[in-house]
């Protein structure tokens, strides 16, 4: 019997890991940028943009056929956009009233829910998914499903105008964001068939229109509001202001990548929405002048 030799098997080995690597990034190609708007989600490859945006990947809410019907009008439009499941999939949500968390890959729904003024949505441990809901009859909440169990409320707690959901795993804290506070919640008899999210603290913004929250590392946190951008920081629960944003006005969404240095943002210009992605390190404008862009996030 022969000796297959040990450089040959570590070759063999190294074209493996290259392929599959190729696989799990051959659906978004090598976007880096993710930004939703009316009906779409695209993803993007800031360093070929121009002007023009370099597009890798596009999907519309009128592919989601395997959807009850009547979330071609609740997924509309998108207000929300997360990479999740490392790249794989993307959380979205739209004030028409839904969230959905899409494969990628496959361009199909894994999870969804009718979810009145859906303006955020987090991932949770335990296969969990947490919604903020905005001004609505039915919303002014935080509301709590399982990803195997679509349409199925778990738990439901108000938040005026919800509009921010971040998960925090050093602290093991839920942050959501309202019209005007902050809140940190812990995970309450998670292991149960009756989970819930137990309010730990609450702080006041100082100012009102809480509008986005996103992770700059694990102490620090970006919070919009209709006139200001700060940063909290979460060991002194300390707001200040966001100095790249400072005096910036209904501000989105705002992400920020501190190794790089890289400030990334939409603006409301044209009533609540914009055509126009903003980066700055390097300094770049976006335009998709065909569709009204709401947020936009690091891929």
């Amino acid at each position: 019997m022969k000796t297959i030799p040990s450089a040959y098997i570590l070759f063999i080995f190294s074209l493996l890991i290259i392929s599959c690597a190729s696989k799990t990034t051959t659906a978004a190609g090598d976007a880096d940028l993710v930004v939703c708007g009316d009906d779409q989600v695209l993803l993007l490859n800031s360093r070929q943009s121009g002007t023009t945006p370099a597009i890798t990947w596009r999907w519309q809410v009128s592919e989601a056929k395997t959807l009850p019907a009547a979330y071609q009008k609740w997924m509309v439009p998108l207000d929300e956009c997360k990479p999740v499941r490392n790249r794989s999939a993307l959380l979205l949500t739209s004030s028409g009233g839904g969230v959905l968390l899409l494969d990628i890959k496959t361009r199909k729904p894994l999870f969804y829910a009718h979810v009145p003024m859906a303006h955020s949505a987090a991932l949770l441990p335990g296969n969990r998914v947490v919604v903020a809901l905005s001004t609505h009859p039915q919303g002014n909440s935080i509301e709590l499903y399982s990803l195997d169990q679509p349409e199925r409320r778990l738990f439901r707690d108000s938040l005026y105008s919800g509009h921010g959901v971040v998960w925090n795993e050093k602290y093991k804290r839920l942050f959501a964001l309202g019209f005007d506070e902050l809140r940190a919640y812990s995970l309450k008899d998670w292991e149960s068939s009756h989970p819930k999210l137990q309010l730990e603290e609450h702080w006041k913004i100082p100012s009102e229109g809480g509008h986005d929250l996103s992770v700059i590392d694990d102490e620090r946190m970006i919070v919009t509001t209709h006139h200001h951008v700060y940063t909290f920081h979460i060991p002194s629960a300390g707001f200040g202001d966001f100095e790249l944003l400072k005096g910036r006005k209904n501000i989105k969404s705002a992400n920020y990548n501190p190794q790089k240095k890289r400030l990334l943002f939409t603006q409301a210009e044209e009533s609540w929405w914009t055509y126009h992605i903003y980066q700055r390190n390097p300094d770049k404008t976006i335009t998709i002048p065909d569709v009204k862009l709401y947020k936009t996030r690091f891929f």
